[in-house]
């Protein structure tokens, strides 16, 4: 599905990203989804450790 979005799309939804949350937000929003990442892999690999 994703393989079918080009560059055109990309920028596009960019754009809206940038009007929705401000240029400010953008790294906050990014720093959070990246420690949410963390966490749960942190979590699934302590739970295939468990098993």
């Amino acid at each position: 599905m994703l393989q079918s979005i080009g560059v055109t799309e990309w920028l596009i939804i960019g754009l809206i990203i940038v009007l929705l949350f401000g240029g400010k937000k953008i790294p906050e929003l990014f720093k959070g989804l990246g420690e949410a990442m963390k966490e749960f892999k942190k979590a699934s690999k302590d739970e295939s450790s468990s098993s």
